[in-house]
């Protein structure tokens, strides 16, 4: 991934990011040199991304065991009008740019065909999202044998990292007046991605 310094994120923002995101792509490669990408749900455990991929899924069964793999976990972007920048009015060089945040993680992955190592990940998964509720579902809810059913339709999926990147392009290369001004444009639009890049832009005015 392309980053240039101005857009580098710290190894806490990292962490942040990726403790408050739940899926993201994992692009692994074929022997046959084509790409395959799947958007899954996934923990990230220290230096490990854990997931799974439905059985039917092709692209399990074309990794190579250690074989390099990426995750990419993705946060909001949103358009930015030149028009809502300071520099517009000064002098007009200006032109529209593209917003947003992501992480990269790459690193050797493990296919794992173990119904209990998958299901470890499972209530993982299952914990993380259901732990807020009143109301929460445990795996135990089910019926086991229904369970145990349900598990072979899925194989476990472990990339190890070996490196992390992270980009916030959130208009640190300009002015505050221009930051401040897309930030204002951003939270009059009627989508919700473009207010929570507009959150994210005054969150990194802050730092």
């Amino acid at each position: 991934m392309y980053v240039p310094q101005a857009f580098v994120m710290g190894e806490p923002e990292m962490q942040d990011f990726l403790e408050a995101r739940a899926s993201g792509h994992l692009v692994t490669v074929g022997a046959d040199g084509l790409p395959d990408a799947t958007l899954l749900p996934i923990i990230v455990d220290g230096d490990r991304v854990l997931g799974h991929l439905g059985r039917k899924n092709p692209q399990w069964g074309r990794i190579a065991p250690g074989s390099p793999g990426l995750v990419v976990v993705s946060g909001a972007d949103a358009y930015v009008s030149p028009s809502w920048y300071a520099a517009k009015a000064e002098h007009g060089r200006v032109v529209p740019t593209w917003n947003y945040t992501e992480v990269h993680l790459r690193g050797a992955v493990t296919v794992h065909d173990d119904p209990d190592w998958v299901l470890d990940v499972v209530t993982r998964l299952t914990e993380r999202h259901e732990s807020h509720r009143d109301q929460r579902w445990h795996l135990s809810d089910a019926p086991e044998k229904y369970l145990r059913g349900q598990l072979l339709g899925i194989v476990g999926i472990e990339v190890v990292v070996e490196s992390v990147e992270g980009k916030a392009k959130l208009g640190q290369n300009r002015s505050d007046a221009d930051r401040f001004g897309a930030v204002e444009g951003l939270r009059a639009e009627p989508g919700v991605s473009s207010h929570v890049v507009a959150d994210d832009m005054e969150a990194a005015l802050e730092r």
